[in-house]
């Protein structure tokens, strides 16, 4: 924030009494953070920053507090605003109602459909949102070499952003094999970064290879899945991002971390949460709600939420309601269930008319899907005649790790069979970008289906096509569908479409409004579960099967892959 001497001035005499101020809050309660004490007062603002608190004020504008707790605006510290499936700006309607004043996202799902172009999207949107949406730059355009992805970025591209006012530091660094093995690329990146901020991305890494990758400079974790794996991060300095999205869902397993010794080193995050778990549970109000469910202390919950996130991103101007800081506040009816009442957004009360008043600006990637159609035949599976047992991809509820397991299956002329009567079914990633048009096959057990198929063109990181069914015609008529849309996710069941959600910027928001993405993911899941699905969200748990950072076994276009050797299943 810029601000010059006369204002500077009034905001020094505002915050002593001397003049009014541009808006005051009157009669809240103010939880402080860092001590967890309880004061009435009022909250002076001048110019968008908080000028006089624990007194009492005048101002132009009054805003009456009803008596409600007060609480500084929450920070999600990593997420992908494409897993919302809306565009920055709808996602910013969306979610600021919640409290989340700020936001550090990752734009590394559209770079791998558009590169530089789909990174230059978000900042623009970023430079107009109401919230303040910040980025970190992706390093890992693509995610690894064991994927097609549709564009590349090396540091030359990262670097004509740095500068950007909204720019962070490198975002999480998922290529940590590359890290230890000093792949040059990498290294590049990392030597650009040092003594800037540099996100981390280290599911199951500990001991030595740990220390290597810290080594680097990177700093935050969000990948931790069990307490004894955070403890061993925040032991070696790591800051943890307790992590709670639609498909991983880690707090209740870290929920004990978070402690009144821990607290200034945690912080929280969503990763990739969509838009119908948003209106049904909430945002950060819900992680919020549900750590102090869980026991943890109400003021630590609430500092990680908001001061330990900012110190954590070099955040310096927020996560206090404090005089000389950012007026990012959030009212509450109730601080143990987080029951938000009003937000403020560097000192706006928000309404509509803020979300209203932002310039648009014009959507990119519309013409991203490249692939052909594809008929029953693409999904017959070869029989392997090297092993009597078929690798197959192991799905659990809540986690974005798979597991791997075998299976016998049976052969005929079709090829191998899935086996629905186990819970195998088959599973293909067909490369969308126009590049070579591989297709791989293989089998995924976890789902629960008993008839028909689910496709997506939403597949983490490098965002090809994946389906998974029970028979080959209904897996063609899903695939078909996604590239007449454009991109999207699709049921098909009998040879016919049953539910579909188009999503044309680059394979991976909408152009409609949240609330309706909403209502048609609410028919997409009926759809699937009338399949027989059994998982909670299934078209995220589909886009995940496709990341070959995530242990242990995945799926590329370019066949089946074991994380854990790093190399492709022979």
């Amino acid at each position: 924030m810029t601000v010059s001497p006369e204002l500077l001035t009034r905001m020094i005499k505002a915050g002593a009494g001397e003049v009014p101020a541009d808006v005051v809050i009157k009669n809240v309660r103010l939880l402080d953070v860092i001590s967890g004490s309880i004061t009435h007062t009022d909250i002076a603002i001048v110019a968008g920053r908080i000028v006089g608190t624990y007194g009492y004020y005048n101002g132009a504008q009054l805003i009456e507090g009803e008596n409600r707790f007060v609480v500084p605006g929450f920070i999600d510290t990593h997420l992908h605003i494409e897993s919302s499936l809306v565009t920055p700006f709808e996602f910013d309607r969306c979610v600021l109602p919640h409290g989340v004043t700020t936001v550090i996202c990752d734009p590394h799902e559209i770079a791998n459909v558009l590169g530089a172009d789909g990174i230059r999207y978000f900042l623009e949107c970023a430079e107009r949102t109401v919230m303040d949406l910040r980025v970190n730059l992706s390093s890992c355009v693509p995610a690894t070499p064991h994927e097609t992805s549709g564009a590349r970025l090396e540091i030359a591209d990262l670097e004509k952003f740095r500068s950007h006012p909204q720019v962070i530091g490198l975002a999480e660094m998922m290529n940590f094999p590359g890290v230890l093995a000093g792949d040059p690329g990498i290294i590049a990146k990392l030597t650009a970064f040092q003594g800037g901020h540099i996100d981390g991305h280290a599911p199951l890494l500990s001991d030595l290879a740990l220390n290597g990758y810290l080594a680097a400079g990177i700093r935050t974790d969000h990948e931790a899945t069990t307490a004894v794996e955070a403890r061993e991060k925040l032991k070696k300095g790591m800051a943890i991002l307790i992590r709670e999205g639609s498909v991983s869902k880690d707090l209740d397993a870290l929920a004990e971390i978070l402690d009144a010794n821990t607290s200034a080193y945690v912080a929280l995050c969503t990763d990739d949460r969509n838009p119908l778990d948003i209106l049904e549970e909430g945002h950060l109000d819900s992680s919020i709600r549900r750590l102090i469910a869980r026991g943890r202390p109400l003021h630590h919950v609430y500092r990680a939420a908001s001061h330990s996130a900012a110190r954590i991103f070099g955040l310096k101007d927020r996560g206090l309601v404090a005089p000389g800081y950012r007026a990012d506040m959030v009212l509450l009816d109730n601080l143990e269930t987080c029951a938000v009442a009003e937000v403020i957004s560097n000192g706006r009360l928000i309404r509509p008319e803020l979300f209203e008043a932002r310039k648009p600006v014009p959507p990119v990637g519309l013409a991203s899907m490249k692939a052909e159609r594809v008929g029953a035949s693409t999904f017959i599976v070869p029989p392997n005649p090297r092993q009597n047992e078929t690798p197959v991809i192991a799905v659990r509820p809540g986690l974005i790790i798979t597991y791997r397991e075998s299976a016998v299956l049976e052969v005929s002329e079709l090829g191998t069979l899935p086996d629905i009567e186990n819970d195998v079914i088959k599973i293909a990633v067909i490369e969308r970008h126009g590049i070579n048009g591989n297709v791989a096959r293989s089998f995924t057990k976890g789902f629960g289906l008993k008839q028909g198929a689910i496709a997506s063109s939403v597949g983490h990181d490098s965002h090809n096509i994946t389906v998974v069914g029970v028979n080959d015609v209904d897996m063609a008529v899903a695939v078909n569908r996604l590239i007449e849309l454009g991109g999207g996710f699709a049921v098909a069941d009998g040879g016919k479409v049953t539910a579909e959600l188009a999503l044309p910027i680059a394979g991976l928001m909408s152009l409609l409004s949240f609330e309706a993405v909403a209502e048609k993911l609410h028919h997409l899941r009926e759809a699937a579960y009338a399949l027989g699905c059994t998982l909670p969200e299934p078209f995220l748990q589909v886009a995940f099967l496709a990341l070959p950072v995530i242990p242990h076994l995945k799926m590329t276009d370019r066949g089946l892959f074991d994380v854990d050797r790093f190399d492709f299943v022979r």
